[in-house]
Order: structure tokens, then sequence, then C-alpha cells
């Protein structure tokens, strides 16, 4: 199930990734996949009809961040940061952007 992108007349299909896939191209396990995405950290985009997360490209953006931020902060911390990122992102402020340094 691949969820289309309308640009002007061409429709680009979307990839999505199934949780097996992410920890193919990815260091992280299958459980650990399944964790954030029950934190909060990452977010699935869709269900297949037999219950299987299906996730965007973005979640590789999100995964490489939560890497950086592994090194020096909790999961707990990350969650806030990522959540502090969103808003910002969302009103089009950055100054949340800071707080990763």
């Amino acid at each position: 199930m691949q969820t289309e992108v309308k640009s002007r007349m061409l429709r680009i299909p979307v990839k999505l990734y199934r949780i097996g896939e992410l920890v193919r191209y990815t260091p992280f396990s299958r459980q650990t996949i399944h964790n954030y995405t029950i934190m909060g950290l990452i977010r699935e985009v869709e269900w297949t009809d037999g219950g299987h997360r299906l996730y965007d490209e973005s979640v590789f953006e999100r995964l490489s961040k939560i890497i950086e931020l592994r090194k020096t902060k909790t999961l707990s911390e990350i969650r806030q940061i990522l959540k502090k990122q969103e808003a910002a992102d969302i009103t089009g402020n950055t100054s949340s952007q800071s707080e990763n340094n």
C-alpha cells in the first residue's frame, strides 16, 4: 500500500517502509523500532491491511537525529527535544534547534 504525491500532472509514488526494512537499513533492532514508535520518537504513517506499520522516508532523518542525541541525552530528553522541534516546525519558529547543541 503506497501513498501518492501529486506533482502538477504526475503522480509520484511515495515509498513506505515496514519495520523489517528499517532494521535492514539502520543499526536498530525490530524491538527498538517498535519501542521508539510506542514512545512517540518516530511515527508510522499508515498501517497495512495485515496490521503492519508503515513509515515514510522521513523516519530515516528522525532515526539519524536520535542516534546523535542518544550520545548525550536520555530517551525522555530526546522525546522532549523532538516534540519542541515539531512544534517549532509547525509554527515556523526555529529557536528550539539551539537546544540540540
